[in-house]
């Protein structure tokens, strides 16, 4: 089925906006350009639209990194736009980083090494060490390198190709909430995953993993059934398919799917039990051999106790459970791909054995990688196999990252210090209060201690799962 759209403590809520900036093509119109560039045998990854970031997850008092296809950006808003701008990451002066800097008292990007000040649209306002009769920071060599931005759907989407082509590509956005905008509810996590966007989006593509892969998560093996896919368009621009009989062996309704090259692909399904689910992902590549999933799953429930429900479900609470189910294939995927690296330039499907329909989506999908030469780093090989702590990593991959998840981090820590302290300190009154006061005074005060230390213990274990992952999935767990 789809992948995390039934479990209820998986992902957190946001009410589904379009920003009013950016008119949206509907989908039977064209773009003046199609995302991937003017080659019609070659995707370009550069000329697409990319979301970076939730807007929930930003902080304008805080300037944040990230790396997108190998260039690093940094992330930060300009009061007097009112406006968030994303900038690459170097300073035209020295190279230096721009996001080790901070917003002056003028508004301006400040570099942290000389000092060099920029506007939101890149140009040079301020150097420091420029005498008045000089003038250098009008040359375009002292401009800072501005990149095209859109607000769309609760996301800060960027292009990091030709500026003067952005605006004439669509922005990949979920159509069925534009067609349809009123009555869902949306859930949203992200993480940074130890593998690349096109091992990704092979995965969520296909349906058929899980029933193993998700056992005991949100999948259960004994739904496993013959799945027979079709695809019903397939072209430059990616594909949609359908899925006649649906998840769980027809008794959820037909399940439709659409890729929209280069990053977004989506499950769409109506079930008389659920009502109207959708499993949304942008697959977004940073680095060879990593990428960052959004995730998003809009529901249109038939009753209105289980959107309430996840309405009232605290979001770094929900992320806590989707890390659990990324979790689920994290390392073996990131193996996976490095075995099908070894097999160099051999045909997917013959480096791999695909003889069911289950498998229709996956070999569309490596047939337009193939077919427009779709490699978002091409001729650059995959890093070396990392360790497992590495690769359930929680803390660095989504934790730092999330607005919700570092807040309540933080917020845990200090009632476990209290916690601690509150424990101490009964502890060293309750002899005193058994002599000076009564036994029952003493036994209150042990009693407190308990169940002080108790709370310190609960919240250490819920603490670490902010940091780690589980070494062993639940599909591998015991059965006695």
């Amino acid at each position: 089925m789809n992948i995390w759209p039934l479990l209820p403590n998986t992902v957190q809520t946001s009410a589904p906006t379009q920003d009013s900036d950016l008119p949206v093509l509907p989908s039977a119109a064209i773009a003046a350009l199609p995302a991937g560039g003017p080659d019609c045998d070659r995707f370009d990854w550069q000329e697409a639209w990319y979301p970076i970031a939730y807007l929930s997850d930003l902080d304008k008092s805080k300037l944040t990194r990230f790396v997108l296809l190998d260039t690093a950006l940094v992330i930060w808003w300009e009061p007097a736009a009112a406006a968030w701008r994303v900038f690459a990451d170097q300073c035209p002066h020295r190279l230096a980083p721009l996001s080790q800097g901070r917003v002056n008292e003028a508004g301006q990007l400040e570099c942290p090494y000389h000092g060099w000040a920029f506007s939101g649209e890149g140009a040079c306002e301020y150097i420091p060490q420029q005498p008045e009769a000089i003038q250098a920071n009008l040359s375009s060599r002292a401009c800072a390198t501005a990149l095209p931005t859109r607000l769309c759907q609760d996301l800060l989407f960027v292009y990091p190709g030709k500026p003067e082509n952005a605006f004439q590509v669509q922005v990949p956005l979920i159509e069925p909430l534009i067609e349809d905008p009123n009555g869902w509810v949306m859930l949203n996590t992200f993480r940074d995953l130890p593998y690349d966007a096109l091992t990704l989006l092979e995965n969520v593509l296909d349906a058929s993993h899980i029933p193993y892969t998700h056992h005991k998560t949100v999948g259960k093996r004994e739904n496993a059934a013959p799945m027979e896919m079709e695809v019903l368009e397939s072209d430059r621009q990616g594909f949609c398919g359908i899925w006649p009989e649906g998840p769980r062996k027809g008794k959820l309704g037909t399940q439709h799917t659409r890729f929209v090259a280069p990053s977004l692909m989506y499950h769409d399904l109506t079930s008389k039990q659920f009502g109207r689910t959708m499993t949304v992902v942008y697959a977004v590549p940073t680095r060879k051999g990593e990428c960052r999933l959004f995730a998003r799953f809009p529901f249109k429930f038939s009753s209105k106790l289980p959107g309430l429900f996840i309405k009232l479900t605290p979001r770094w609470y929900s992320h806590i459970g989707n890390n659990g189910v990324l979790e689920d294939d994290q390392i073996f995927l990131h193996i996976q791909e490095r075995e099908l690296e070894k097999a160099g330039s051999k045909p997917y499907a013959q480096a791999c054995y695909l003889p069911t329909q289950a498998d229709r989506y996956v070999l569309a999908f490596r047939q337009w990688v193939s077919n427009f030469k779709a490699d978002p780093f091409p001729g650059q090989s995959l890093p070396g196999e990392a360790t497992q702590a590495d690769l359930l990593d929680r803390y660095h991959s989504h934790t730092q990252h999330c607005g919700s998840c570092a807040p309540a981090l933080a917020n845990i820590q200090r009632l476990r210090q209290l916690a601690a302290l509150l424990a101490f300190i009964s502890l060293s009154l309750t002899p005193l209060a058994a002599i000076a006061l009564s036994t029952r005074a003493g036994g209150l005060l042990s009693a407190l201690t308990l169940t002080a230390g108790g709370i310190w213990y609960g919240l250490g274990q819920l603490e670490r799962r902010f940091y780690q992952g589980r070494p062993v999935p639940p599909r591998n767990f015991s059965t006695k």
